[in-house]
């Protein structure tokens, strides 16, 4: 629901400025999901001194204009007749979206760039006068924009009305609250009509066949009016709220529709067979021809308004072709009436139509509301058609709607809602919004409901009236008695604590570098030109060209930590760092923002001692560490796969690897070139990984299964295959696992051996597979069975051998 500021101020003094009666309207109940001034697309037109005219060269009704807009000027094509030199008016600029939709963009005309447009105050939105550009006064300063010299501004409150609330689906609903948060009184509109000797009975009748479907059906006639266009002030309030004027008559329906919520439909009298309306059923099967033009199938609950021969319209929801408003109109008969919500809720959704008055009825409109909303609507287009109102009017009324009173408890009210509510409270909240109310005892209000309050309907209701209108804000704040079992909250800081704990127990050192790297890190680590990680964000005004560019990834950071402690003499490190990598996205946007985990390990692979020698680390180490770190976290089933050569940049073909978990790329790992490292100063192995945080959070499961153990023995068994020196071993375990042998518990790599007498190009590899029951104690011959059964699967699945 869309509400202009001046519109409501009609209804209503308001005396907040918009984003207080925002705040005030969502607080209420009422929320404002944008607020948005409708005369910002003048933002892009300023005021513009014309300062020269010439005559198109090749064309004769343009001419060519020079327009100064303050340090600039413009050479504009245009084809008003009241343009001169020296004249003061508005030129919007390239990239103007106007009020009908149209978005101004340079062109060419007739050979000559205009570079703006001279506007007429109707292509502004502005009047009615089209003839020529707007004249404004000579003092305006060029180059100030249109609507801070014209002072244009009128806020427009885009509302969430909830489906109990159709009583705000109207700016007056809207105005009435306004008016019980600033405890005033709402002004309504004018619609008294001056009655004579009851005549419309001679012109017109109305007669109900189905009054569960509509209990009342009001209307007036109008005759004598001309249709044509309406006048600015109607146009503009309906522009406001973003509905298209078509002509004066369907303007007022739909400008009576805004103001109160009550749908109207104008049907041309004379296309009326015999000038009457029947308001029936159809029949299983009847098709009728809409407003769109689209032919819809009837059912037999299909609430139909006919003339003496023929159905005119889907009661509630659409007008018919058949007696729609056209030019050649002079007689109108206006319909304004109370539909039942369910009717018109289901024929909606099963003939697919959503209209504005469909919206509104199916919600419940107020059926005390039809003759006010009648009445205003003769009036207006008596006054915008040159019209006259027919004296009399037709009210069928077969089902009126009992008045609803409700008594309520103030001592259980505020037991509810945890307040301090006097009767006078709840009297003076209540009355603020049209509700009645009298003291019934000391303790009990007797309320009588207004009729377009159709939620209403039960004590509850009017305590959350009470406590909404003194504002949910200033109800005091308690706690329960008990303890509340926090649930343990699971997001980017909690997997990075889990990751430090983690790594730390690895061995591990944290480090911490600057999110600014050097100016040249993309040629040092030798990245494609290609590689996305080249497009950095540049730093204005940086210390030193190491610190001139924000990071796409942290490897330079642990690499320049690595050679300060290298200069220490510290040979063998193991570090990780966790930290965001800023990806520059498209102009004028944000840099997307990345967390990543970055590991670095380099020199031996366990500290020096009496139990062992020295062993260099290697790429199995640091892909051992990660796959722990994973399997720590809660993820086991994790697929290494060789990187591609063209992908490895910075890593060594052959020595690097992608990391994937359910068929998303989450990492890789590797060990650095040599060409990598020399910038560095690094002349030893370095072996790297970079895990995407963002990727693998959701990955991260919330909880963990526990199994219980077998107690029952587990029996081993290994195989050794021979197969291509491409086959990876990894294949080989996952061909295993997808056999889907229910004793397979667990199995591993534990030998790989590459020298005679294996064939030159191939490798044996040889696995130990751990098969175990968890309701018996498996014998042989069945581990027997099944073991072969995996090997020759192994062996036909790679073309492998058995060794001799």
């Amino acid at each position: 629901m869309k509400a202009s500021l001046s519109w409501l101020k009609t209804y209503v003094p308001i005396h907040m400025d918009a984003s207080e009666l925002a705040e005030a309207l969502t607080m209420v109940g009422l929320e404002v999901e944008s607020v948005a001034d409708r005369f910002d697309f003048m933002k892009d037109v300023r005021v513009g001194r014309v300062t020269q005219v010439r005559p198109h060269p090749n064309a004769e009704t343009l001419q060519v204009c020079h327009v100064d807009t303050r340090g600039r000027t413009l050479t504009v094509v245009c084809g008003a007749p009241n343009v001169k030199s020296g004249m003061v008016s508005a030129v919007a600029l390239p990239g103007t979206r106007f009020p009908n939709g149209t978005v101004l963009r340079d062109a060419a005309i007739r050979g000559i760039v205009s570079e703006g447009m001279l506007c007429s105050e109707k292509e502004l939105g502005l009047g009615d006068d089209a003839s020529g550009i707007l004249e404004l006064d000579p003092s305006f300063e060029s180059g100030k924009g249109l609507a801070e010299v014209l002072h244009l501004s009128d806020p427009v409150f885009e509302i969430s009305v909830t489906p109990n609330r159709p009583d705000c689906l109207g700016l007056m609903g809207i105005a009435r609250e306004i008016a019980g948060i600033q405890r005033v009184r709402l002004i309504y509109p004018d619609a008294a009509i001056r009655e004579g000797e009851d005549r419309i009975s001679r012109f017109s009748s109305v007669r109900i066949e189905a009054p569960d479907h509509c209990p009342r059906y009001a209307a007036r006639l109008v005759f004598d009016v001309t249709v044509g266009p309406s006048p600015f002030w109607l146009q503009d309030r309906l522009w406001s709220v973003g509905l298209r004027p078509i002509n004066n008559i369907v303007d007022i329906t739909n400008f009576i529709l805004m103001e109160s919520g009550q749908p109207l439909h104008a049907f041309d009298y004379d296309r009326l067979a015999e000038h009457r309306i029947v308001v029936k059923t159809a029949r299983e099967g009847d098709r009728f021809v809409t407003l769109d033009g689209k032919e819809r199938l009837l059912g037999a609950d299909t609430l139909m308004i006919c003339d003496g021969e023929k159905e005119v319209a889907v009661a509630g929801i659409m007008g018919g072709l058949n007696s729609e408003i056209s030019e050649t109109t002079t007689r109108v008969f206006i319909e304004s009436a109370y539909f039942n919500p369910v009717s018109i809720r289901r024929t909606a959704k099963r003939l697919g139509i959503a209209t504005e008055a469909s919206h509104r009825f199916e919600r419940g409109v107020d059926p005390e509301g039809v003759l006010y909303a009648v009445n205003r609507a003769a009036l207006l287009m008596a006054e915008t058609a040159g019209g006259r109102i027919i004296d009399g009017w037709i009210d069928a009324h077969p089902k009126p709607a009992p008045k609803q009173e409700i008594v309520v408890s103030l001592s259980r009210a505020n037991r509810l809602l945890g307040t301090r509510f006097t009767q006078e409270n709840v009297k003076t909240l209540l009355e603020s919004i049209e509700f009645s109310a009298v003291p019934q005892d000391e303790d009990r209000l007797r309320v009588s409901v207004p009729s377009f309050r159709v939620d209403v309907t039960r004590p509850e209701d009017l305590m959350e009236e009470a406590a909404r209108l003194a504002g949910y804000q200033h109800i005091p704040v308690t706690f329960p008695s008990l303890p509340v079992v926090r649930k343990r909250s699971w997001g980017p800081l909690q997997l990075r604590g889990s990751i430090r704990r983690w790594l730390a127990g690895f061995g591990f050192l944290e480090a911490v570098n600057y999110s600014f790297i050097h100016r040249n890190f993309d040629d040092r680590l030798g990245l494609p030109e290609n590689d996305f990680r080249r497009r950095t964000v540049e730093i204005l005004n940086p210390i030193s060209d190491e610190q001139s560019r924000m990071r796409t990834t942290l490897v330079p950071g642990l690499l320049g930590t690595l050679q300060r402690n290298l200069a220490q003499q510290i040979r063998s490190l193991r570090l990780f760092e966790t930290g965001k990598v800023y990806l520059p996205q498209e102009a004028d946007l944000l840099p997307r923002e990345t967390e990543m985990l970055a590991l670095l390990w380099t020199g031996h692979r366990f500290e020096s001692g009496w139990y062992g020698k020295e062993t260099p680390c290697d790429f199995f180490d640091m892909k051992g560490a990660v796959e722990g770190l994973l399997k720590a976290l809660g993820r086991r089933e994790i697929e290494t796969a060789p990187l591609p050569a063209d992908s490895c940049a910075y890593l060594k073909p052959g020595v690097s690897a992608t990391l994937r978990i359910d068929d998303r790329n989450v990492g890789w790992l590797g060990e650095m070139r040599r060409r990598a490292l020399d910038p560095f100063d690094i002349h030893q192995p370095v072996f790297v990984a970079e895990l995407d945080l963002d990727a693998l959070l959701p990955l991260i499961p919330r909880s963990r299964k526990a199994e219980p153990i077998s107690r029952f023995p587990g029996v081993t068994r290994d195989f050794t295959l021979i197969v291509d020196k491409t086959v990876p071993a990894g294949d080989i375990l996952q061909c295993v696992t997808d056999a889907g042998e229910k004793w397979v518990e667990t199995v591993h790599l534990f030998d790989v051996f590459e020298k005679e007498p294996i064939p030159q190009g191939k490798k044996s590899v040889s696995f130990r597979v751990t098969y175990r029951s968890k309701k018996r104690t498996l014998e042989d011959k069945e581990v027997t069975r099944v073991h072969q059964k995996i090997s020759e699967l192994l062996l036909k699945t790679f073309d492998a051998a058995l060794p001799e």
